[in-house]
């Protein structure tokens, strides 16, 4: 047996509230959409992991969601520009990360990182 998909879901009344962050900000595409369920997805081969923390590192709360980005300074821009605020960061992290905490529309915390 091997894993194929890790899917993380979101319980929210209001499912288009997706659309702005994930998919105008993110570039996510819509891989499904049947109006009680939206997936958001790319067709680009992605590793599959699940992170268990008792902290999200430098003193920080632990995350939501961690999504991995090929530039984190844009994403960041993208981000402001959107009007979502910025909870921490941008950070170059010893871990050899960089990385920034944003609020979702569902108030979820989300790890924007790239690794450096």
């Amino acid at each position: 047996m091997k894993v194929r998909r890790i899917v993380a879901n979101i319980e929210t009344p209001d499912i288009a509230a997706a659309i702005r962050f994930y998919q105008d900000v993110l570039g996510l595409d819509v891989l499904m959409d049947l109006g009680w369920i939206a997936t958001y997805g790319s067709d680009q081969e992605m590793q599959v992991q699940v992170s268990f923390m008792a902290q999200g590192g430098s003193g920080t709360p632990v995350p939501d969601l961690s999504i991995e980005v090929d530039d984190v300074d844009a994403a960041l821009d993208a981000m402001s520009a959107a009007g979502f605020a910025i909870e921490y960061g941008p950070a170059d992290e010893p871990w050899g990360v960089r990385r920034f905490y944003v609020r979702d529309p569902f108030d979820r915390l989300v790890n924007i990182l790239s690794h450096q």
